[in-house]
Formats: C-alpha cells, sequence, structure tokens
C-alpha cells in the first residue's frame, strides 16, 4: 500500500511562512492529482489547495487564496505548500492528498475522492 509521506510542518509567528512538501513512499506510483487538506482541533477537514497534472490547473480555498501556492513535480509525484503570511487561524494539521483515477476540477475540493492520505504534519500559529 502506498503512504503518503509529509514534511515540512512547525512552529511559526504570524506573517511568517513554511514550505510542505509531500511525496509517495513508492517511486513508481503516478497520481493524476495532490491535494492538501488541513484539520484544525475541533474542526471538520476543510480543503486547502490542489494540483491536476494534466492540466497544470491549481484550485484554492478562498481563505488562503493569495498566500498559499501549490506546486509540485509530476514526475516524482511530489507536492509543495508554500505558505506566506501565515495566521493563527492557518494553525491546523495539514494533510497531503493523492488521486490515481480520473478526477474533475468540480471534484478535487472533495476528500472523499482522494484514495491515498498521508499521516499529517502539524502547523502552529503563534500570535
Amino acid at each position: 500500500q502506498v503512504q503518503l509521506v509529509e514534511s515540512g510542518g512547525g512552529l511559526v509567528q504570524t506573517g511568517g511562512s513554511l514550505r510542505l512538501s509531500c511525496a509517495p513512499s513508492r517511486r513508481t506510483f503516478s497520481t493524476s492529482a495532490m491535494a492538501w487538506f488541513r484539520q484544525a482541533p475541533g474542526k471538520e477537514r476543510e480543503f486547502v489547495a490542489a494540483i491536476k497534472w494534466s492540466t497544470s490547473s491549481t484550485l484554492y480555498d478562498d481563505s488562503v487564496r493569495g498566500r498559499f501556492t501549490i506546486s509540485g513535480d509530476n514526475a516524482k509525484n511530489r507536492v509543495y505548500l508554500q505558505m506566506n503570511s501565515l495566521k493563527p487561524e492557518d494553525t491546523a494539521v495539514y494533510y497531503c492528498a493523492a488521486d490515481n483515477g480520473v478526477i474533475t476540477r468540480a471534484a478535487m475540493t472533495r476528500g472523499e475522492v482522494y484514495d491515498y492520505w498521508g499521516q499529517g504534519t502539524q502547523v502552529t500559529v503563534s500570535s
């Protein structure tokens, strides 16, 4: 079973930056889209950003658009999330997700369409 491995989380002050990385545990694993979700304590998991390799299209939640940038290496199935101008409300466990089937742009924000998930990495933004 392929696992996704996230890294790059940590503690940062308001206004600071972090860069999250995610890669599959198996090099031969291919994906059609990869995404980042997050879950804050006591809240439901929410969509953050996604990228679809075939069209290089990206999607962002309104709460992070303009501050976060998703990018990646399709050949290596690596995805990154550059987070700038961080706010305390960005504090959450961030999860990487991947799909290796057919995925529409409209579905990219829905967690249930992704078949593979990472263990999560904690991001804490202090005020």
